[in-house]
């Protein structure tokens, strides 16, 4: 009996069937994940968000097999072509490729050689040379000569035999798997520099001479060798390894074969395909006939067709891993520590354009904007002191948020001096991240939102905001400009969409969501509001005045009950009627608190917060028929907690006096610094010198690291030692583990460009052509994404022979 999707879901995430179609009911009606992650763990038997992502992520694909499998099977049935047997396989396919592979040879396709060999009356010819080689092929074909249909001679004939075969043993469903699983497992992809492009792609150094087994191939090097050969420096190659044989009189056959090479012997695949087919040589008229078809299939036809497979299977698992990092990281770095409802100043620098000054109030609204001169070439640092003095003065001014474009690191002296002289103003001063601010200030939304701002200004505003609120302001951001992702224009346009809208989503549901403050982006985030409903609350929000309860969202058009069901929980009305309003129990629970304020004779004001009394309680007096023993949990542990942020607290990295640029920098410092972003191979670093420096995974610690967020996470404020400083190439590599010697850390080689192709370090480097690759924009586009990094490799293993890599060029691997 074959299983349904929900039981081969639920095998997979190791949970019980009935789970799985508790999930799949209610994600089909309409509720999102965040929604059924925390207010419907009953129904679900407490499934997470993550179980609940996959769940998800697995159901459509599954979904899409399957409605890919009926239409197969329609079109083959049609044919009158579909046996028992061959139902079963189609029905059986678990994958995509596999399904794909079975339908090979029943797919509607462009007239192929083999099929004008069988409109010539062709088939007949190579079922006998295949099932029958004791006779000669020659005289064979003599009987299939017929100048009408197309055959003028035996040597046509047996030419056109010859294609059907090629052609059946291209679509065997079986073979293609085996085969391709082999080359995967044998395969090395080779890259070269093409020539006169060594200047030109230098960022692309240690890809020169480089070789390394597909299996082993992570994400970032793929990638960085596919830009490479994108960019026209790099060639690429698909190694194999040629493994005889093994059968002496098949070797013999295929050595004395029409255009094989003296003493060559066949390939292990070549040896395959006969095998599947029956094919040796035994001797026989028709064997060496066979052998040679056999040979020209593997050449022309079989590798070519896995060679596409097998770049197509390298570049979705480079980009699936690089999504998961660019997720995961947007994670991190929405989930940022919020400086909170502080009035801040807003720095956005620049050195001729001058610094964009905008002062902010605690809920992020506008109260002034300036533009002043401090650096050269006006150098009016005395006239900028005097104005943000005055601004932090009438503003009551607590924060400086600094943008870590250009010219930051002399605007944090300026935010620095400020602070040191007026200390009665009691400032405190950070460096954020610029990242897609650019992309905000030139925005419709922005330009709504700031009507009658200049766009420079813009910036200064997200920047304040940022500091306050990164999660609120980050939301009005496209994910992608955000720039924490590897080679992030590179990938799927559609799936890393996908994948970091769901990030945003979780994140903003995690948190909750102010309905009185939010904007329009940051509502729509909200599990059952889109874009359209966001719009309507904050209409109503200005036309009404501000929400006085949960209930009053009902009143908002379009707004109805289902929708109310998904949002309500994760909305909060601060300072509204009912204090639940701004906790995350869900309206539809409000009656389990009423029967808990009668169980213990306590005021809701009194019994918010109350820990002692509420930790008293057994959860399982208030369960019910409708509300389980998961809900009521949560729900004693939200008044315990009432409206908790789940983010850190808030901290800043101190930058040292002094380094301000990567010349001003020495091997064996140890310096405090911000994590800018996270990648397989390790982290970077500010350090406050406008260059982040790396620190490779084999210097994050003294035991193993398998992930580098195991160790730290974009916002994280840590201690690194620098390791080596390349001013021309701009890396910088630091270390984590300060109690060693410089020399002996693993980033080093990465950093410094030495590129050992005998370090394992230096073949894992992520930094090696990162600083000097701009086609992303980057620290030196003041405010766009970071630059991408292509990652190194060692030197290595022995190239294809020529037949192969012509095929391979042609299948795309190199030009």
């Amino acid at each position: 009996m074959t299983a349904t999707i929900e039981q081969q879901i639920a095998t997979e995430l190791g949970v019980r069937p009935a789970q799985v179609v508790a999930a799949v009911g209610l994600l089909d009606s309409g509720a999102t994940v965040p929604f059924i992650a925390r207010y419907r763990k009953e129904v679900t038997g407490t499934l997470d968000d993550t179980q609940l992502r996959a769940l998800e992520e697995r159901l459509s694909y599954l979904r899409e097999l399957a409605g890919r499998r009926t239409a197969i099977l329609e079109s083959i049935q049609a044919q009158g072509k579909l046996t028992d047997e061959l139902r079963a396989a189609v029905v059986g396919a678990e994958t995509k490729a596999r399904l794909e592979d079975i339908y090979l040879p029943y797919k509607p396709k462009r007239r192929t050689k083999a099929q004008i060999a069988r409109e010539a009356g062709l088939q007949p010819l190579a079922e006998s040379l295949l099932g029958d080689p004791t006779g000669v092929p020659e005289h064979a074909a003599a009987g299939f000569v017929s100048p009408e249909r197309g055959v003028p001679d035996a040597a046509a004939a047996l030419g056109g035999a010859r294609a059907i075969l090629i052609e059946r043993f291209d679509e065997d469903a079986d073979l293609l798997g085996e085969l391709r699983e082999t080359l995967w497992s044998r395969g090395r992809l080779s890259s070269a520099v093409r020539e006169g492009r060594q200047s030109d792609g230098s960022k692309f150094s240690d890809y020169f001479a480089f070789s390394e087994p597909l299996p082993k191939l992570p994400s970032h090097r793929t990638l960085a060798l596919l830009r490479g050969e994108k960019e026209d420096i790099l060639t690429l190659s698909l190694d194999i390894e040629d493994v005889p044989d093994g059968s002496g009189a098949y070797a013999s056959a295929l050595n004395s074969a029409p255009g094989t090479p003296v003493g060559q012997a066949p390939t292990y695949y070549e040896g395959r395909i006969a095998a599947r087919f029956g094919i040796l040589d035994a001797g026989r008229p028709g064997d060496r006939w066979l052998l040679d078809t056999v040979r020209w299939a593997w050449r022309t036809r079989i590798y070519h067709h896995l060679a596409l497979d097998l770049r197509m299977r390298l570049r979705q698992n480079a980009e699936h891993e690089a999504i998961r990092v660019f997720a995961a990281n947007l994670r991190d770095l929405l989930l940022a520590a919020p400086a909170g409802t502080r009035a801040t100043l807003g720095l956005d620098p620049g050195l001729r354009t001058g610094v964009k000054v905008a002062v902010v109030d605690g809920t992020g609204k506008v109260l002034a904007t300036d533009t002043i001169y401090p650096h050269v070439p006006a150098q009016r640092w005395e006239q900028s002191l005097a104005t943000l003095a005055t601004l932090c003065a009438a503003h009551a001014v607590d924060l400086i948020a600094i943008g870590n474009g250009t010219a930051s690191r002399e605007t944090d002296k300026l935010a620095a001096e400020l602070i040191s002289r007026h200390p009665e103003l009691s400032l405190t001063k950070a460096v954020v991240s610029e990242a897609g601010a650019s992309v905000y200030s030139a925005s419709a939304y922005a330009a709504a939102e700031l009507p009658g701002m200049d766009v420079s200004l813009r910036g200064a505003v997200s920047i304040a905001r940022r500091l306050q609120d990164p999660l609120a302001e980050l939301v009005k951001i496209d994910p992608k400009s955000i720039g924490v992702g590897q080679y992030q224009h590179d990938l799927s346009e559609v799936a890393l969409s996908r994948s970091l809208e769901t990030v945003v989503e979780d994140c903003v549901n995690a948190v909750g969501v102010d309905v009185n403050t939010a904007s329009v982006p940051l509502l729509a985030r909200v599990s059952g509001i889109g874009d359209g409903l966001a719009a309507n609350i904050v209409a109503h929000r200005d036309r009404v005045g501000p929400f006085r309860s949960r209930a009053g969202l009902l009143d908002v058009p379009r707004l109805g009950a289902k929708a109310y069901e998904q949002c309500a929980g994760f909305l909060r009305v601060l300072g509204g009627d009912d204090p639940l309003d701004a906790s995350a129990v869900h309206p539809e629970s409000y009656p389990v608190v009423r029967r808990i304020v009668t169980a213990t004779s306590v005021a809701l004001p009194q019994l918010l917060g109350n820990s002692s009394l509420l930790r008293s309680l057994r959860p399982a007096d208030f369960v019910t028929d409708t509300v389980g023993l998961p809900t009521v949990t949560d729900i004693l542990s939200e008044l315990d907690k009432p409206g908790r942020d789940p983010r850190p607290a808030f901290a800043t990295a101190a930058f040292a006096e002094g380094v301000d640029t990567i010349g001003d920098l020495s091997v064996g410092m140890v310096l405090e610094g911000a994590v800018t972003n996270v990648a397989a191979f390790g982290a970077f670093v500010d350090v406050g010198v406008h260059q982040d420096g790396l620190v490779h995974i084999s210097a994050m610690s003294h035991r193993y690291v398998a992930d580098p967020r195991d160790v730290v996470k974009p916002g994280d404020i840590v201690r690194v030692k620098v390791t080596a400083v390349d001013v021309n190439r701009k890396r910088i590599g630091l270390s984590l583990r300060l109690d060693e010697e410089p020399a002996s850390s693993g980033a080093s080689a990465s950093a410094s460009g030495s590129g050992s192709a005998g370090s394992a370090s230096a073949a894992g480097s992520a930094g090696s052509a990162a600083s000097t690759d701009r086609s992303q924009p980057g620290r030196g586009d003041r405010r766009g994404q970071r630059p991408s990094r292509p990652q190194g490799g060692a030197a290595g293993s022995k190239p294809a022979d020529g037949a192969l890599a012509d095929a391979l060029r042609r299948a795309g691997f190199g030009r």
